[in-house]
């Protein structure tokens, strides 16, 4: 399997300036072909900028002039995959600029025309920072399309966060901006779209909790069948955080129980290691509790310092009485998304939102 970096590779761009020359022979496209050779040492993003920018250069005059060949290049099977991120980028930012409705509107049709070849969520963010009401205008169309890709591309183009793409100041700040896009899309019939909805609610729990939890309470007040599935995706954040409001519309109140734990029997990790830890939970009160576990590592940090990161244990229902018993290995193994500190960390776990006292051991150096 490529490297994200090699998804747009040499050969990728070589049959990109293949489709487009025989569509449009008279074009010499150098600057495409010129950029074939230096490619090597970009990531994803900037070979996707590279080849945008290359083909913006070789379709100079307008947009009418970019977007005539790569509408004809769409009867291709061929003109699919990774070579359509820069051409999308390259459609939005010449509709852009031009700054016409007549371009600009042509280019979301494109858009949607094409992210079922790729995704164009990346290049939508081109036209919603340029219009945001404009461009609002037409994604809530998408919302009602046959295609499914297409009503994704409303979800996932909007989202504020969306991965790999530019921000969009407005949604950031205007939050609630992209709620009926997600309304009219929580009960689609394609998981596709569902996930996506959910990852932008997601996304929006990060800065606006109070209007997450209102809007995953309407849907669960008018729910699908799916819709526990996607409330709970999208809720995942505000959960790990031990939010009270989100565990209580997923059934997770406060719990009555008794907790021993955890325990760490060799309170010594060896540096690339494992911990293990066990616990016990046991239902005290008289009705079942319904409980979210999770753990809580308190990783050391080079000031001294710590930082607490969730991981996710287990959901479960306690019958009065019923005893639950944890164990669990945590690996200390080198990763490249955390640095180790050797010293004294800790580890606790967290049920229903609220955790335990926590346990230390010490992270032996290298």
């Amino acid at each position: 399997m490529p490297f994200a970096d090699q998804l747009i590779g040499v050969d990728v761009a070589e049959e990109l300036v293949r489709e487009l020359h025989a569509v449009d022979p008279h074009n010499a496209l150098q600057n495409l072909k010129a950029a074939v050779s230096i490619l090597e040492p970009l990531s994803l993003r900037e070979r996707s900028d590279a080849l945008r920018d290359a083909l913006l250069a070789d379709y100079p005059l307008s947009y009418l002039q970019l977007v005539t060949p790569i509408k004809s290049a769409q009867t291709s099977q061929s003109f699919t995959g990774w070579m359509i991120w820069p051409v999308t980028s390259a459609v939005a930012t010449r509709a852009a600029s031009e700054n016409s409705a007549e371009a600009f509107d042509d280019a979301m049709t494109v858009l949607a025309e094409l992210t079922s070849r790729l995704t164009s969520e990346f290049a939508l963010r081109v036209l919603l920072k340029h219009d945001l009401e404009r461009a609002l205008a037409l994604v809530t169309q998408w919302t009602s399309s046959q295609d499914e890709h297409v009503r994704r591309l409303a979800s996932e183009g909007t989202r504020p966060f969306l991965p790999w793409a530019v921000r969009v100041p407005e949604i950031i700040q205007h939050p609630a901006i992209t709620i009926p896009i997600l309304d009219a899309l929580y009960k689609d019939e394609s998981e596709y779209v569902r996930r996506s909805v959910a990852n932008h609610l997601n996304d929006l729990s990060r800065n606006e909790p109070e209007l997450v939890i209102q809007t995953a309470g309407r849907w669960l007040d008018s729910p699908a069948p799916t819709t526990e599935k996607l409330v709970r995706h999208a809720l995942r954040t505000l959960i790990k955080r031990g939010n009270p409001q989100a565990l209580a519309l997923l059934g997770f109140g406060t719990p009555t129980v008794e907790i021993d734990g955890p325990v760490v029997p060799d309170a010594h990790v060896p540096w690339g290691g494992t911990l293990n830890f066990t616990a016990s939970i046991r239902n005290s009160g008289s009705q079942p509790s319904q409980l979210a576990v999770d753990y809580i590592v308190n990783h050391l940090k080079a000031n001294g310092s710590t930082t607490a990161k969730v991981f996710k244990l287990t959901t479960r229902t306690l019958a009065p009485g019923e005893v639950m018993t944890i164990e669990r290995s945590h690996s200390f193994k080198a990763i490249t998304t955390r640095r180790y500190y050797p010293g004294t960390h800790s580890v606790a776990l967290q049920v229903n939102g609220v955790p335990t006292t926590a346990t230390e051991f010490e992270l032996r150096a290298e």
